[in-house]
């Protein structure tokens, strides 16, 4: 059995602090990863909340191509038969075929958090996971405390996983829940592990005493078949292994293969895709992904970086999809563009190198006051096509207003929106929730005459980061907004020290993106 890459983002990480996913943002975070080459995606737990429910209703729907969604629960309730306890039947009707099943393997916890006998606690393990094969999935099993209960009580803990294999479960994954397992102590339960032990492996690590990753690896080198994390590490408390340092380390430094290069040179984006996606700031000091892993500033350093990258980078940052860059020139960056450009469709034969360090600079210089474009690729083809493809608006803006209406403790906003269209010009005010919904409905409206087919499309996500709250109410902000015509979804950017502004200028990207398609400018 070889390793698989076990992503709990979507379950795990979300229970980080600061964290709401919403559907919608599961299911984009879903579709990246199984682009990316992640084998099983906990989509989270059905049994414990509407919008779980919800996911697993409308994953069904989305054409994953290697990746296998996995449904999470708990085992049966104590003193209660299998086939009553709502949560495992909600395993059942989730139609997924794999399913993650964790129990206490710390018997502190038996007798003190469930409170029930040891024995109860292996009847619950035992039921819960024979009944689930029976109904033809397969099944995980995360032992959790599994390091700290094998300290307290060595022969409970191997009695918990083993009982979960007899039942049937393909693998039994190690859980550090509390994270303060030093690697040396866990290679040593782990190979004792597997001598009384002959079911395959996992490891589920959480980060408290900052070696999630380091115990990922202590598992891997001891033989572990499945490794479980986090893209960036989300997750409760420290958060749980960072998928985005676990996942290059074994392929570049162990030479183990787990994703094409072209799936690893993606690394870089899909952590800031999903960073962006639950409204995270990005760590700019992040192995591997951060802005900062491959930047040099120190005189010394840049001179034998100019001379030979490898004096100072232990991998060539292109193959994380990251980009060197050097703080006191204008060096790195036109590799990556060119790959992303190729990726977002462009053909780079229409590119000079002269355009491409133009549209660097371009780049650069957007970036510096706020804008990222990893999670709003719309915008970034817009940029392109605004800079070289003697491109002409749609539409163009003559000005805009706002005003918000408090009556009888109701607040609701107007908009009026001046533009002209294909020559003629336009005046249109509409209502909405709040400035930016009702800009929103004024901008579709103004539009709806010369673009019926505007009216299929839809905001469907919006998100505001303050950039520099040291500046109070006088803050940068950057505005994300994701828009759909039901079959189809893009992200587009907007910043400014205004909200407005900046929602207005992701609103018209939003428009424009989809008009380009619309009328076959782009594919």
């Amino acid at each position: 059995m070889g390793l698989a890459l076990y992503d709990t983002t979507l379950r795990d990480g979300s229970q980080g602090e600061g964290i709401s996913l919403s559907l919608d943002d599961k299911l984009r975070i879903t579709k990246q990863l199984d682009k990316f080459g992640i084998d099983f995606i906990e989509g989270g737990w059905p049994g414990s909340n509407p919008k779980d429910e919800a996911y697993f209703a409308a994953v069904k729907n989305l054409e994953l191509k290697q990746a296998n969604v996995t449904a999470f629960s708990s085992t049966r309730r104590p003193n209660l038969k299998v086939s009553a306890d709502n949560n495992i039947l909600k395993l059942v009707e989730a139609g997924v075929d794999y399913v993650t099943i964790f129990a206490k393997s710390w018997d502190l916890h038996v007798r003190e958090a469930l409170q029930i006998s040891l024995t109860e606690n292996l009847a619950m393990i035992a039921d819960t996971i024979e009944f689930l094969t029976e109904k033809g999935l397969h099944v995980f099993f995360d032992a959790e405390h599994f390091f700290d209960g094998y300290l307290a009580n060595a022969e409970y803990a191997i009695k918990t996983i083993q009982t979960a294999a007899d039942a049937g479960a393909e693998v039994l994954t190690l859980c550090d829940t509390n994270g303060g397992m030093l690697p040396s102590r866990l290679r040593k339960i782990i190979k004792t592990v597997k001598s009384e032990v002959t079911a395959p492996l996992g490891i589920h690590a959480h980060n408290d005493g900052n070696l999630a990753v380091a115990n990922s690896l202590t598992a891997f080198e001891e033989g572990a078949v499945q490794i479980q994390g986090t893209v960036g590490g989300l997750g409760e408390r420290c958060g749980n292994a960072d998928l985005c340092s676990v996942i290059p380390t074994i392929q570049l430094k162990y030479e183990t293969r787990l994703l094409s290069d072209k799936q690893l040179k993606q690394l870089k984006p899909l952590y800031f895709f999903v960073t962006e996606t639950a409204n995270l700031i990005p760590d700019n000091n992040k192995p591997y992904v951060g802005k900062s892993a491959f930047t040099h500033k120190g005189g010394i350093h840049v001179s034998a970086v100019r001379k030979n990258p490898h004096t100072y980078e232990h991998i060539q940052p292109e193959l994380v999809g990251n980009e060197r860059r050097v703080l006191v020139s204008e060096l790195a960056g036109k590799s990556n563009l060119r790959y992303k450009l190729q990726e977002l469709g462009f053909n780079l034969a229409d590119f000079s190198d002269g355009m491409i360090k133009k549209l660097i600079k371009r780049v650069k210089s957007l970036e510096s006051k706020g804008y990222q474009f990893e999670g709003a690729e719309a915008s970034l083809i817009l940029l392109a096509f605004r800079e070289f493809k003697g491109y002409q608006s749609f539409f163009e803006i003559e000005d805009f207003r706002t005003n918000s209406i408090n009556r009888n403790n109701q607040t609701y906003s107007e908009a009026v929106v001046k533009m002209t269209v294909k020559g003629k010009k336009v005046h249109i005010a509409a209502e909405g929730d709040g400035p930016v919904n009702a800009l929103d409905n004024c901008f579709r409206k103004a539009l709806m005459n010369f673009y019926p087919e505007i009216a299929k499309t839809k905001l469907i996500d919006y998100k505001v980061r303050v950039l520099n709250g040291n500046d109070g109410t006088a803050a940068k902000v950057r505005v994300l907004i994701e828009s759909s015509d039901f079959e189809k979804s893009w992200t587009t950017v907007g910043v400014s020290t205004n909200i407005i502004q900046a929602s207005w200028d992701a609103l018209i990207d939003s428009i424009e993106y989809w008009l380009l398609i619309e009328e076959s400018i782009i594919i």
